[in-house]
């Protein structure tokens, strides 16, 4: 599948942020966990969510999912082997590796996958997991992971690493004793992680600090919760905004507190920031000053915006730079913006701009989630034709970009090559 793009900087008006994906990808394996029935609201209608709930059904659970609300209940003996290979289509796929542990002490499934960021290895996790008792067998295609005494412990990460902080709480809720995580993530979706599995029973204390303790409980009862709005998503939109030529651009359905370090610097280098109680609006008056960024775990600069960002860069005077100290891989997008005319290059770990560049019309590959969004912001500053294939991967994380975009004023179009299967855009 890939998009047309026609080209336009006035683009205005007001964009709703759905639920937060980083969040829901863990939250539905999460559910797991529970011994009565679950409902989840405020779920983003994406591709990675979908592939979760067919995860879910395979493995005995009946579920319903209609106008972002989630209702899961399991109606059969869970199965402690997960044989689809469909959890190959995303990263997230792991966290019923800690889920498994809680409920089953058992789980043996093909190793995840995603987007190619790089290494991104799972040791943290499963150096966890040891810690607790358990045992792994890693078989290639396939891990197993046996627990049959989970039981609580000291865990020390040596990088504060957001999958495996939630994959520990989630075998360590209903483990035996006391479990202490330090060194912990405190991004926000670690917060709305711990805050469902309280609303189930669970006993944990710190969330959003490096600390986090937990101690075990028998019983998950159902809940009724809500997905926080997407912080990535309104970020998106917001360097959208600031690219934009139009009367400003209104982000609404957000938390702005979660979202400080890109507030921080739209404002530093000349953006007009406007905050209300749920929304933003964002418009740019004036010539934007160059500036340079490290990506850091919350609350610093998010890698996934650091992709993003770059493109804000080519509008701006003089040279800019990102360091992306995350992940190893996040560049796939600058070749593609060299195709368009741009002005950028690699250096190790960082990426520098010189702007402003003017940009042509180009076909473009997506090689990952948000490097398909980056191409669509770069899409919009030029007034040609832009074809961007391979927006399947854009699907994974963001509910109805081209209608939101079309609804913002933007020219987008799919093209569907006859075998594409329909998906929700």
């Amino acid at each position: 599948m890939r998009i047309k793009v026609r080209g336009k900087r006035r683009l205005q008006g007001v964009v709703e942020i759905s639920g937060a994906k980083n969040s829901a990808v863990a939250i539905i394996p999460a559910a797991v966990l529970a011994d009565e029935p679950v409902t989840i609201r405020n779920i983003p209608d994406i591709q990675d969510v979908r592939t979760l709930i067919g995860l879910l059904q395979e493995i005995g659970y009946s579920t319903t999912y209609q106008d972002n609300v989630l209702h899961l209940k399991q109606v059969t003996k869970i199965d402690s082997e997960i044989k689809s290979d469909d959890v190959k289509k995303l990263r997230g796929s792991y966290y019923f590796m800690g889920a498994f542990l809680g409920k089953l002490r058992r789980i043996k499934m093909r190793q995840s996958g995603g987007c190619d960021l790089g290494r991104r290895p799972i040791n943290f996790h499963l150096d966890g997991f040891k810690k607790m008792g358990a045992k792994i067998e890693d078989e290639g295609e396939q891990i197993s992971i046996n627990a049959p005494k989970l039981t609580g412990s000291k865990i020390d990460l040596e990088f504060p690493s957001v999958g495996a902080t939630i994959n520990i709480m989630l075998a360590a809720v209903k483990a035996k004793g006391t479990t202490i995580i330090n060194n912990a993530a405190i991004e926000p979706e670690i917060i709305d992680v711990g805050n469902f599995l309280i609303s189930m029973g669970a006993a944990i204390e710190g969330l959003g600090s490096p600390t986090i303790k937990i101690v075990g409980v028998k019983y998950f009862h159902g809940t009724d919760f809500r997905v926080s709005p997407d912080r990535i998503e309104a970020g998106t939109y917001l360097i959208l905004g600031a690219l934009s030529k139009g009367k400003g651009l209104t982000v609404r359905n957000i938390e702005a507190d979660k979202m400080t370090s890109l507030l921080n610097l739209l404002r530093a280098i000349g953006c007009r920031i406007d905050l209300k109680e749920n929304e933003i609006f964002i418009k740019t008056e004036s010539q934007l000053q160059n500036f340079h960024i490290v990506t850091k775990p919350y609350p610093g600069f998010p890698t996934d915006l650091g992709q993003l960002i770059t493109v804000l860069m080519l509008i701006v005077e003089g040279e800019s730079s990102l360091k992306e100290t995350i992940f190893s891989n996040r560049f796939s997008h600058v070749y593609e913006l060299k195709k368009m005319g741009a002005d950028i290059r690699v250096e190790e770990d960082t990426i520098y701009v010189k702007g402003p560049s003017k940009l042509n019309g180009a076909t473009l590959v997506a090689h990952d989630l948000r490097c398909a969004a980056a191409l669509i912001l770069a899409s919009t500053l030029n007034r040609g034709l832009t074809i961007v294939e391979n927006i399947e991967v854009l699907l994974r994380g963001y509910e109805n970009p081209i209608q939101k975009l079309q609804k913002l004023g933007l020219n987008i179009q799919v093209e569907e090559k006859k075998e594409d299967i329909s998906l929700h855009i």
